[in-house]
């Protein structure tokens, strides 16, 4: 490996002078040079040219655990710490994540549901149990607020929509969308915060007519709705606090590709084992059919 960085490096340093420094001989460096690579070097620069285009590909995002599983699935035999190494001479880290704040509040006029979830974020099939929340995005624009709803099965994103105000229209069009997708069966439970939007009789009036059970979390309890809010903290830091965004309609164009192409249909989740909610249900769909 000495040889090899001295190899790249004699561009911009003397090749005597590296030799010097990593204790090496000229003599040594050139028979490298001359030599054909061998198998274990060609390994490795197989493993780092891989790691270099899964990293890119999952957006600069995927930190040792996703990387390390990824390669597992392509055949590649290869411990965490060697990926990990490879990753620190690379320069290759995941992003990291910033703390977020409340953007949904309770009214006292509206009447809040219990919580029949109980923070048990799993469930058997698809439209079983969805969880939605709502955040916010700044542009140069003004603020931007976003609504989601995932399935519990999959960790699928169903519904979302973006506006520019948090009233109830905002996580309506969000419901309208995974409703219109999924045209779940009676028995699906809805889990929510207490946020006014959520409790409105007009939210509430639609989940009623078809006989949704509403559950929403325990007042000032951010961890009743644990699924969802992590949701936001990975599209923060994947996507949101990666650049600046000039406009809403910016914005909307990079939240659609992220979430439509990328995270429900690429990304691997590790609470589902490190697979895409597309393979999830893709496989629950062939179990069924059987």
């Amino acid at each position: 490996m000495k040889f090899a960085f001295i190899h790249a490096q004699k561009a911009h340093f003397k090749v005597a002078t590296m030799c010097r420094l990593f204790g090496v001989s000229r003599q040594g460096y050139y028979a490298s040079i001359r030599r054909p690579p061998s198998r274990q070097i060609d390994k490795e620069r197989a493993l780092r040219n891989r790691i270099q285009t899964l990293y890119v590909e999952s957006r600069e995002t995927y930190g040792s655990p996703r990387l390390l599983r990824a390669l597992h699935d392509e055949g590649f035999s290869v411990g965490k710490r060697r990926v990990e190494r490879a990753m620190r001479s690379m320069g290759i880290r995941a992003a990291n994540r910033r703390r977020s704040r409340i953007t949904t509040t309770d009214s006292p006029l509206h009447r809040a549901a219990e919580n029949h979830l109980a923070r048990d974020f799993t469930a058997s099939r698809p439209d079983e149990r969805w969880v939605t929340d709502i955040s916010y995005i700044w542009t140069g624009q003004g603020w931007s607020y976003l609504a989601v709803i995932l399935d519990l099965f999959s960790r699928g994103v169903v519904g979302w929509a973006l506006d520019t105000t948090l009233t109830t229209r905002l996580p309506l069009a969000a419901l309208d969308m995974a409703l219109r997708r999924r045209h779940p069966d009676h028995g699906l439970l809805h889990h929510s915060d207490r946020g006014c939007q959520y409790t409105s009789a007009e939210y509430r009036g639609v989940l009623d007519n078809l006989g949704v059970t509403v559950s929403m979390s325990r007042k000032g309890n951010c961890w009743d709705n644990a699924v969802a809010e992590s949701f936001f903290a990975t599209l923060k830091k994947e996507l949101v606090y990666r650049r600046t965004w000039a406009t809403r309609s910016e914005l909307r164009d990079a939240v659609f590709e992220y979430i439509e192409i990328f995270y429900n249909r690429l990304r691997l989740h590790s609470s589902i084992g490190y697979k895409t909610p597309a393979m999830v249900e893709r496989q629950h769909a062939l179990d069924n059919a059987a």
